[in-house]
């Protein structure tokens, strides 16, 4: 497989960017699905997911929803390639409420790109969008029937762009000779928290929401002369010289005066059929917070009894359909319909009629689905992990083929601290990490609390498949001792920090789950101390092992395992740093290597000590958040501690270098109770 997904173009989807309808359409120019870039898988799952808009050197494109790779998939001649994490798949189908959703990889480029097979073999198919453009040469400002589009090399797809073909400059003067002039997508997008996307109302707009009084197809213009300065330009319309700054619909007073969400997806060339209640919100095209992905991701682990069992009678039941009630009883026939596709050779006629039976069992409602949501906590998919990483290790290594996991136990070194007691070398690592759905303008915690907020990626209410990722790799494991962290959280729980960090989320709650905030208590969402000491221990781990092992900093990403004892749940203290890559890059051994007992207690060393200062000292280590201050964060800083994105799992919320060792002025330290 290629790392390098290939995103297409479909000129017959230029369409009315208002409008998206499917008969105008068909009177564009014949499809063009000539190659317009790539991307590697993560940064399609990460970054440029359906739904988010990615910047071509020309132009800018959308991924569109699934329901049109399914198209690509078709092409194939074998069936679409699965990827097998039944531990992930079931947390998936809960989310998506669907009860047979697959794991599948992005559709790739071959290798060979054969010109005269253009169209028969597409990557990642993609959209223009916006599908306003405004030409560079006098600023017209229209939809893409006013523009031709040229994409001609098949090995230079940083020349496909948009042309001004009639274009005569910003003079005005009809005797300038015309020329072709490159058109730039027009910046401005109107957004809902409920994750819809739309066009920018132009005409509209400069108009002050009426048609205007000298032309039915108006001539607009967009006047910018200070391009980098947020809504700075000004629309005006040629036709009857009316104009209006965009600056306008900045801010609390421009929000009055967009006009009210229509509940569009346009990667699913498709309106929300529940309608939206929410005004919009001017965005920028580039802006940050316009996609943010909704993933989950496992580590592989080798599967017990009941999930072997569970898992091939969810193969059985996918696999046969509505075949299934028709031959239950006939066990000779079902492993024929089976025979190459789910493997049942080695079961005794007892063991598949058990599967059968098991696979005949109803499905999960909707309704059942999200109330189930409701209920579940990510631990759930952490806890498996843990419980296996406590395993003791026979012999050198333990080695599972099927999972990819290989580990390896490491001495502790003569003086490694004795807060750490176990450490593993994770020499193999599988990681799976599935796209669920996106949302827009705020990144929620947990999309249980409302699950409209979810954009969907498919037309279907319930999808047949979600799109994932498989990565290798290796890390380094260890555990802390359970009984010191909980004698040193009791004591954290007490503290004057702890309670000021308690106030700050309960302020930051409040401000950003305005919907949910007075249903749910914010304190059962703030994570418990030992979450924010592991969280912070994992972060200096990153800094020191990113100077010797080979890996960039932001190529080593961390897994915590922190939470208290439960009914159902036993207690963890650990981590998992590790990095993972879709091709062997994330396995060439240098992170395993600083695993051994002197270099890593050598590694923890120098981590703690360079941890006990920061540039930003005294004002970083005695940072404490106070009214109306709501950041998640205490002794700790870019300087010292906050790592990123690519390697924070929380996005350097829930961190203090004061719960790791002792700082000027306090003495909350776990790593100093036994100096």
């Amino acid at each position: 497989m290629s790392d390098q997904q290939r995103f297409v173009y479909d000129a017959a989807r230029a369409v009315d960017p208002l409008g998206d309808l499917e008969e105008e359409a068909e009177k564009q120019a014949k499809h063009n699905r000539a190659k317009v870039g790539s991307a590697r898988p993560s940064s399609l799952l990460y970054t440029y997911g359906p739904g988010s808009i990615m910047d071509l050197p020309q132009f800018t494109i959308m991924s569109t929803g699934l329901d049109d790779w399914d198209r690509i998939w078709r092409r194939r001649d074998a069936a679409p390639p699965s990827i097998h994490a039944p531990r992930l798949k079931n947390v998936v189908r809960m989310m998506m409420g669907s009860n047979d959703v697959e794991l599948r990889p992005h559709p790739w480029q071959p290798k060979k790109y054969v010109r005269s097979a253009e169209g028969n073999d597409l990557g990642v198919p993609a959209r223009v969008f916006p599908q306003w453009l405004r030409c560079t040469g006098c600023d017209l400002l229209g939809m893409l029937s006013q523009f031709d589009y040229k994409n001609t090399h098949p090995f230079r797809t940083d020349l496909a762009t948009f042309e001004h073909t009639k274009c005569t400059g910003r003079s005005g003067s009809r005797s300038r000779k015309a020329m072709r002039r490159p058109a730039v997508p027009a910046r401005y997008l109107l957004a809902c928290v409920d994750g819809h996307l739309d066009e920018f109302p132009y005409a509209l707009w400069v108009h002050h929401g009426q048609p205007c009084s000298n032309a039915e197809l108006p001539v607009l213009k967009m006047i910018d002369r200070t391009a980098g300065k947020g809504a700075s330009a000004v629309i005006r319309c040629e036709s009857c010289q009316t104009q209006r700054p965009m600056n306008e619909a900045q801010g609390e007073a421009g929000k009055v005066k967009l006009p009210d969400c229509r509940g569009r997806h346009p990667h699913l060339d498709a309106f929300d059929h529940r309608g939206c209640r929410h005004k919009t919100r001017l965005m920028l095209v580039g802006a940050s917070n316009l996609w943010f992905p909704a993933t989950q991701s496992i580590i592989v682990m080798p599967e017990s009894q009941q999930e072997k069992e569970s898992d091939l009678a969810d193969r059985i039941r996918t696999t046969l359909g509505d075949k299934l009630d028709k031959y239950r009883q006939h066990l000779d026939i079902l492993r024929d319909l089976l025979e190459d596709r789910v493997d049942v050779t080695g079961l005794t006629d007892h063991e598949l009629a058990a599967a059968v039976e098991a696979a005949c069992a109803p499905q999960a409602t909707p309704e059942e689905q999200e109330e189930k949501l409701r209920d579940w906590d990510p631990v759930d998919l952490l806890a498996p992990e843990w419980r296996h990483l406590l395993l003791p290790i026979l012999g050198a290594r333990n080695e599972d083929l099927k999972s990819g996991l290989t580990l390896a136990a490491r001495e502790r070194g003569d003086t490694l601290r004795p807060e750490i007691t176990r450490v593993l070398a994770v020499e193999k690592l599988r990681k799976v990490n599935a796209l669920v759905g996106f949302t827009r303008i705020d990144d929620m915690d947990r999309v249980g609390d409302l699950p409209r907020r979810l954009a969907p990626l498919t037309r279907t209410p319930r999808p047949t498949w979600t799109v994932a990722t498989e990565d290798r790799g290796e890390g380094i494991f260890l555990q802390l001792d359970e009984d010191s962290v909980a004698a040193w959280e009791k004591r954290i729980l007490e503290s004057e920090v702890w309670q000021a960090h308690v106030e700050a989320h309960r302020r930051n709650f409040q401000r950003r789950f305005s919907e949910t905030a007075e249903k749910i208590n914010p304190d059962s969402r703030l994570k418990p101390p030992r979450y924010w000491l592991v969280h912070t221990f994992a972060h200096i781990l990153i800094r020191e092992l990113a100077l010797s092992c080979g890996y960039s900093a932001a190529s080593l990403s961390e897994r915590l395992y922190a939470w208290p004892a439960t009914e159902n749940r036993d207690p963890a203290a650990g981590l998992l740093i590790c990095t993972t890559a879709s091709d062997s890059d994330g396995t060439l051994g240098g992170l395993v290597q600083l695993s051994e007992p002197a270099r890593f207690q050598r590694v923890v060393d120098d981590a703690l000590r360079k941890a006990q200062r920061c540039s930003s000292d005294p004002v970083c280590s005695m940072r404490t958040p106070h009214d109306p201050e709501d950041f998640l964060h205490g002794a700790a800083c870019h300087c010292c501690v906050m790592a990123s994105e690519t390697s924070c799992e929380r996005a350097n919320r829930f961190l203090d270098r004061r719960f790791l060792i002792n700082l000027p002025g306090s003495n909350l330290g776990y790593f100093s109770t036994h100096e």
